[in-house]
């Protein structure tokens, strides 16, 4: 059976400046794959390629078609990112945030189902949801990231770095959202500084070095692989799964 997504013999490049040379990677459906490596090394840049927001050359199937060249084509088939750094819209209330990531739909009642899961899911965004994004913590506007891209009922889930500047106790929160969003049935791609956090929770996962994949494998063996333990995470010790 083929992969769920498929990317191939992928390239990028700023310019002069190559920040994809040759990647492939697949992802089967009910996974999570994490990619992780450096700043730099071109993760952002691949999602955002996957996502139609860069411009590239090779393959990128879903399902075995080749996805659309415009992003909210892509979002339609079901491929939605949360990105980097969050960008909620500031001076919008946390509900209308919410309502936005469902513009494409038609199903209002799996639309209202779906933003009772999210309150459920993230009872701080109900407490706020007549507050304006923009006055919400790093860690609830992270929530409402995620919930907003959750409001469009994704078949695929890409993540940009959900734990980037949070504090240690709302990155184990996210991750622990992570992990039951894929329980429920969404695979998911996740981008993602916290390699130790990313690898744990990972089925496979890929080493992305200066716009190249050097490394992959499934999560925990990457977590015991001793030049990844070396690079990125601080230790050369045996590190169990969670």
């Amino acid at each position: 059976m083929g992969a769920l997504l498929e990317v191939r013999n992928l390239h990028v490049s700023y310019g002069g400046v190559k920040a994809l040379q040759d990647v492939s990677l697949a992802l089967q459906e009910g996974e999570i794959v994490t990619i992780i490596g450096a700043n730099g090394a071109g993760k952002s840049t691949l999602l955002n390629a996957i996502s139609a927001i860069v411009k590239s050359t090779g393959e990128i199937a879903y399902r075995g078609q080749a996805l659309p060249p415009k992003p909210h084509q892509v979002v339609a088939r079901g491929l939605v990112q949360v990105p980097e750094g969050r960008q909620v819209f500031a001076n919008l209330t946390v509900r209308l945030n919410l309502e936005v990531g469902a513009f494409l739909r038609k199903d209002k009642a799996k639309i209202k189902d779906d933003l009772d899961y999210i309150f459920t899911t993230f009872p701080r965004l109900k407490e706020r949801q007549g507050q304006l994004a923009g006055s919400l913590s790093g860690g609830e506007q992270q929530m409402l990231a995620i919930g907003r891209a959750l409001m469009s009922s994704p078949k695929l889930l890409l993540m940009d770095e959900p734990s980037l500047g949070l504090a240690p106790i709302l990155v184990q929160e996210i991750f622990k959202v992570i992990r039951k969003i894929n329980q429920e049935g969404t695979p998911i791609l996740l981008v993602e500084q916290n390699a130790h956090r990313a690898l744990a929770v990972a089925h496979r996962a890929y080493v992305l070095e200066v716009g190249q994949i050097v490394r992959e494998g499934k999560g925990v063996e990457l977590l015991n692989d001793p030049v990844v333990q070396e690079a990125y995470l601080g230790t050369k010790k045996a590190v169990p799964a969670q």
